[in-house]
């Protein structure tokens, strides 16, 4: 087939970018690539035969930018569009304007976009393709009645959804009444009252997270590639998938493909895309939403039915058959490695990659987009690769993972790495020695990150700035590598110990070599932060962060544990809860504004003292002094928040 798509616009990027690029110059196909100053050194751009710099340093001004875009792609002769996840992959609005430009959208139509885009309408494509979806309300919700009788019927716990929400952002998890009527009237009365964004669905625990990575072409050929479990995930978001699905029944396996089918032929999808569903231990399957576009995880897809899905992406959009997939081959691993501290619940970091090894060998894949000298910057997606480990079966997989993870070498940022390796050698995910397969969505944080799973009073997630239910067992440790009469050692030791050491060392003069993210770590940081919060009233920013909610108003009074101000740093929400109760007294930022770490949000009068900020920036200034505009600066807006699954 001679493919009429001659230059592709890339319009990502990392190691996404790098992906896409790779497989368009297999297929003979010239790239574009766009950049921000932060990724002008990075490796997609260096291997694009052509790169274009967007102006800015926020994801509004750079790959959000669609009026750039579009520019970018009549400048450069491009003639197709690739959205990579995330950014502007599906916004119907980009797809439409990439159309009307004369250019080939490697995508679903615009009308798929929107009749998919909204999470209240993909309930009701769903029901109108006999799909159940989860048991919730299809409509924006703005009478308390209606929720708590919702609440009274299905029963605690409940969700309450941003419509627009993805990647596990915008999700609020309700335990009781006092919960659901402090989120009703937090986002009832404040910020000129939100409401109109959220729906209302049911709760359900202990369910496992499975997909369908799926493919329509526009002759009305479908196939399923294969099916993925999710279910390792953190903060609603995932951190290791696996394909095929392990341990499904026959019957819903059929299942999961009969809706799949049904839902892509009841918007006329063409292109790939990915239904997800919620698998409960009865064997019920609820469906969440269909993400149509292409997914970090299609890798473990790819490697189970040993097709390129990127080409099949640009085949099919070039108007060609899609590919039937085989039945599936083997047991894939994918795991994604972040940015992010095991020892702090696993909070995005950012610094310079000092040095990287990657494993290697049998059955072993590598998609990445940083190399060593790069810096992790906070204002962008703290993922940095993708560890992809495929063998025979799931138990050849697993024992390749413990291999792999032994290889891998990652200084100069903290990654998951110490936290893979636990997870690998616990019976009830590996399901080894007899032990039945038992993960569910919340297992991790159970098990791994928060003791309790129980949401504070506000019913919002459970977060490491609350300081209460990060696992103690888990203390931070050094490892060093000595010999004992000849012979190679590994050392490992409790931090406290080492600092000890160093300590001791260093009062006697004695240097030792620096190591820029070792220290007391953000977890104590924050600790401090909140325990003079309580004392001072003055909340500060724990990081370096985009403001996406404010939930309280000056002269509001607050009780400890209630929500006061939601960040997003490197993609990921972050809650700052009131420390003490008190009275604010005043805001000092605006949704959307950028803060530094330490920069004060709101002060409290705690027990009739009035806090004294220092430093702040007034309420609708940004730290920098400018206006805030309103619009997200972070990767949500025009992205609605849709990846850090992605």
């Amino acid at each position: 087939m001679t493919l009429s798509v001659n230059k592709l616009l890339v319009a990502n990027r990392g190691e996404i970018a790098l992906r896409v690029i790779r497989t368009a110059h297999e297929m003979g196909i010239p790239t574009v690539a766009v950049y921000a100053e932060q990724d002008r050194g990075s490796q997609y751009v260096q291997l694009a035969d052509e790169a274009y710099l967007l102006s800015g340093d926020t994801y509004k001004d750079t790959y959000l930018n669609e009026d750039a875009l579009i520019d970018i792609l009549q400048r450069s002769g491009a003639n197709a569009v690739h959205p990579g996840y995330g950014f502007l992959s599906e916004v119907a609005e980009f797809a439409a304007k990439v159309l009307r430009a004369g250019a080939i959208w490697v995508g679903p139509a615009p009308e798929a976009l929107t009749d998919l885009g909204d999470k209240i309408t993909a309930r009701r494509v769903a029901k109108a393709a006999q799909v159940p979806p989860v048991p919730g309300v299809s409509d924006s919700v703005r009478d308390l009645r209606t929720l708590l009788d919702f609440s009274h019927t299905y029963g605690y716990p409940i969700m309450m959804k941003r419509t627009d929400g993805g990647g596990g952002r915008g999700i609020t998890v309700v335990r009781d009444d006092d919960g659901l009527r402090r989120f009703y009237m937090n986002h009832d009365a404040l910020q000129g009252g939100d409401l109109d964004e959220y729906f209302i669905e049911k709760f359900v625990d202990k369910a496992r997270h499975v997909e369908t990575q799926c493919g329509r072409d526009r002759f009305g050929g479908f196939t399923v590639y294969s099916t993925r479990d999710c279910s390792l995930q953190r903060r609603n978001q995932k951190l290791v998938e696996e394909a095929p699905a392990p341990y499904l029944p026959d019957e819903v396996i059929e299942r999961l493909k009969t809706y799949s089918r049904r839902l892509f032929e009841k918007v006329g999808y063409v292109g790939l895309g990915t239904c997800e569903f919620m698998v409960t231990p009865q064997r019920k399957v609820y469906f969440l939403e269909v993400n149509p576009r292409l997914q970090v995880e299609h890798t473990v897809s790819e490697e189970v039915c040993g097709l390129d899905l990127v080409r099949e992406q640009i085949v099919i959009a070039d108007g060609g058959h899609l590919t039937p997939a085989p039945e599936p081959r083997g047991h894939s691993f994918e795991l994604r490695i972040t940015s992010e501290d095991p020892a702090t619940n696993l909070t995005p970091s950012s610094g310079t990659l000092e040095r990287i090894v990657w494993p290697s060998g049998p059955g072993i894949r590598i998609d990445t987009g940083v190399e060593t000298g790069d810096t992790v910057s906070p204002k962008f997606d703290s993922m940095m690769g993708k560890v992809i480990v495929t063998a025979q079966d799931r138990a050849a997989a697993v024992a390749r993972v413990r291999r792999a993870l032994k290889e891998l070498v990652i200084e100069g940022v903290p990654t998951p790495a110490s936290l893979f390796e636990r997870i690998f050698n616990d019976d009830e995910f590996t399901a080894e020695h007899g032990h039945p397969f038992d993960v569910s969505t919340k297992w991790l944080e159970r098990k791994y990150l928060n003791r309790q799973p129980d949401t504070v009073r506000t019913g919002q997630p459970a977060s490491l700035s609350t300081g209460e239910n990060v696992d103690e067992a888990q203390q931070k440790t050094e490892s060093f590598v000595i010999e004992v009469d000849n012979r190679r050692v590994k050392l490992t030791l409790p931090s406290d110990i080492v600092s000890s050491l160093t300590g001791a060392a260093q009062a006697r003069g004695a240097q030792r070599q620096t190591q820029p993210l070792r220290g007391q770590g953000l977890h104590a940081v924050e600790t401090k932060a909140r325990n003079d919060g309580a004392k001072s009233g003055v909340i500060a920013a724990p990081m370096q962060a985009v403001v996406t909610r404010i939930n309280v108003a000056e002269g509001q009074q607050v009780a400890k544990g209630d929500l006061l101000v939601v960040l997003e740093s490197m993609k990921m929400e972050n809650y700052v809860y009131a420390p003490a109760g008190g009275t604010v007294t005043k805001i000092f930022v605006a949704p959307a504004a950028g803060v530094e770490a330490g920069q004060t949000l709101v002060t409290l009068d705690v027990n009739g003292a009035e806090a004294k900020p220092k430093g702040a920036a007034p309420a609708g200034e940004s730290a920098a002094g400018e206006s805030a505009t309103g619009e997200s600066t972070g990767n949500g807006g025009s992205d609605r928040g849709k990846e850090a699954t992605r």
